[in-house]
């Protein structure tokens, strides 16, 4: 009954960072860190982490809330939210990363945790097909920046769009360039 917890998005200049915990029963074949596995991998493995699983949650952290608290502690609190929203709780949580949100399980931090514990792998592939599901649904709404191509990530065209039409509702105002587009006095 140990939880993995793991994010997706802490990097981009828009969209939420995504936060996802799953305790699996079983353990799907092919598992990895979600930036090693193909889009194609993860969007297979993910109807079978799920079923795989004692439970599983997914914990979107707003732009708005990233601002508020800044990257790191929104990753944090999501990360607290996303343990206190599975169905059963567990008697551990493994981390990716060097630091562990408060809470009053046990929790450990494991750098490079993504590619070495089943369940944290589990847990970030599910947090980032989340996530890029999210950032295909903006790209319906504001096509003019692909986010259907980068998800948010500060890529050339990324960039290049941001410089021609400013931010969108979506972007995080505290991340530099988006601030410095906005102080261009540009909005979509």
């Amino acid at each position: 009954m140990i939880a993995g917890v793991d994010e997706a998005g802490r990097g981009p200049l828009a969209g939420p960072v995504t936060v996802a915990a799953v305790i699996l029963k079983t353990i799907p074949d092919g598992l990895n860190d979600s930036k090693k596995l193909s889009e194609k991998k993860r969007t297979a493995l993910l109807p079978l982490i799920k079923s795989m699983s004692v439970a599983w949650s997914v914990v979107h952290v707003s732009p708005e809330e990233i601002d508020d608290m800044n990257i790191l502690q929104a990753t944090l609190w999501g990360m607290q939210q996303a343990v206190q929203q599975l169905e059963v709780q567990p008697i551990e949580v493994l981390v990716d990363g060097n630091q562990v949100p408060k809470m009053t399980l046990p929790c450990r931090a494991l750098v490079g945790g993504d590619g070495l514990e089943a369940c944290i792998s589990a847990a970030s592939i599910i947090a980032k097909c989340h996530r890029d599901s999210l950032m295909l649904e903006a790209h319906q709404k504001f096509p003019e920046y692909g986010f259907n191509q980068h998800k948010g990530y500060p890529t050339k065209a990324h960039m290049e769009a941001l410089s021609k039409w400013g931010p969108c509702a979506i972007h995080r105002r505290s991340f530099a360039p988006v601030r410095a587009a906005e102080q261009q006095g540009l909005f979509v």
